[in-house]
Formats: structure tokens, C-alpha cells, sequence
């Protein structure tokens, strides 16, 4: 069975910073893909930031330059530095990971999500 405990949400101002993390347990062989999406009230889930295995990165428009992915392969953890936060940062935030719990390139990949920590950017 495959964990992922979320951590870092809360209230800060606008301009404020936070860092999330997610860590994954169990079973995990290996973790692929890792990634971090938000949900704002009435909005569609959105992709904010994603890092490969080998740590290529990507971001959504609306943040680029502002947040920064990184992952820590030892502690099966993503990282999610966000500075200069704005009031339509807000919303809930999950981060998702593919992962093999078995070795071997038949083995197959599984798809997980955190349960969300809600980010509030608001003075």
C-alpha cells in the first residue's frame, strides 16, 4: 500500500512564501513522474509544476519564476517553493506521482494523489 502525506499549506500574504512537501511510503520500487496540481472553488484541477526522474522540470504560465519543484529521490519526497505568492495562488494543493512497485520495465506504473493542503494568500 502506497502513502502520500502532504505538508506545508497555510495562510500567508500576498508576497509571503511557503514550501510544501510530499512524501510517498510503502511498497515503492520506483517513483517516476512526480507533480503538484491545485483546485481553486469552482475551478477545474490544474497542473502547476511537474519533475521527471531525471529532473527535468516544467511549470504552468501563472507561476513560472515564482515556484520551484525539486525532489529529494532518497526520501521518495517533492518539494514545492512558492515566493512572491498572489491571492489567485489560493487553493487546495495535491501533489501526484507515478510509481512501479515491482522492478523490471513490465512492471506496471500506478498513478497516486496526496489529499490536498489548502493554500490561502490573503492579507
Amino acid at each position: 500500500q502506497v502513502q502520500l502525506v502532504e505538508s506545508g499549506g497555510g495562510l500567508v500574504q500576498p508576497g509571503g512564501s511557503l514550501r510544501l512537501s510530499c512524501a510517498a511510503s510503502g511498497s515503492i520500487f520506483s517513483i517516476n513522474g512526480m507533480a503538484w496540481y491545485r483546485q481553486a472553488p469552482g475551478n477545474q484541477r490544474e497542473l502547476v509544476a511537474r519533475i521527471t526522474s531525471d529532473g527535468s522540470t516544467n511549470y504552468a504560465d501563472s507561476v513560472k519564476g515564482r515556484f520551484t519543484i525539486s525532489r529529494d529521490n532518497a526520501k521518495n519526497t517533492v518539494y514545492l517553493q512558492m515566493k512572491s505568492l498572489k491571492s489567485e495562488d489560493t487553493a487546495v494543493y495535491y501533489c501526484n506521482v507515478f510509481l512501479q512497485l515491482g522492478p523490471g520495465e513490465a512492471s506496471p506504473m500506478y498513478n497516486y494523489w496526496g489529499q490536498g493542503t489548502q493554500v490561502t494568500v490573503s492579507s
